[in-house]
């Protein structure tokens, strides 16, 4: 059974960092492009960054040289490092393939900056 769970989210203030992880199980994991989104209240969940099999990533504009997506291919996880967070980071953050499946978001990790 295919499984997604992310973890690592809390509260922090403006400016801090954050390292969330996404366990990946029942699929070869190296084979798949995973992504890291996010839903903010009120708003439609978004493509925070993305990252290839072959280690290429793309980000969002809203977070281009703030966050970087990484993969452990030998641990099946994908990380999100966020730092030099904002106020308007706040939103619950969810992994899934790239481009994302129906059916397979997860609980989420929230993630919350006070400033």
């Amino acid at each position: 059974q295919v499984q997604l769970v992310e973890s690592g989210g809390g509260l922090v203030q403006a400016g801090g960092s954050l390292r969330l992880s996404c366990a990946v199980s029942g699929i070869i994991f190296r084979f798949n492009a995973m992504g890291w989104y996010r839903q903010a209240p009120g708003k439609q969940r978004e493509l925070v960054a993305s990252i290839i099999t072959g280690g290429s990533t793309n980000y969002g504009d809203s977070v281009k040289g703030r966050f970087t997506i990484s993969r452990d291919n030998s641990k099946n996880t994908v990380y999100l490092q966020m730092n030099s967070l904002k106020p308007e980071d706040t939103a619950v953050y969810y992994c899934n393939w790239f481009p994302p499946l129906t059916g397979y978001w997860g609980q989420g990790t929230q993630v919350t900056v006070s400033s």
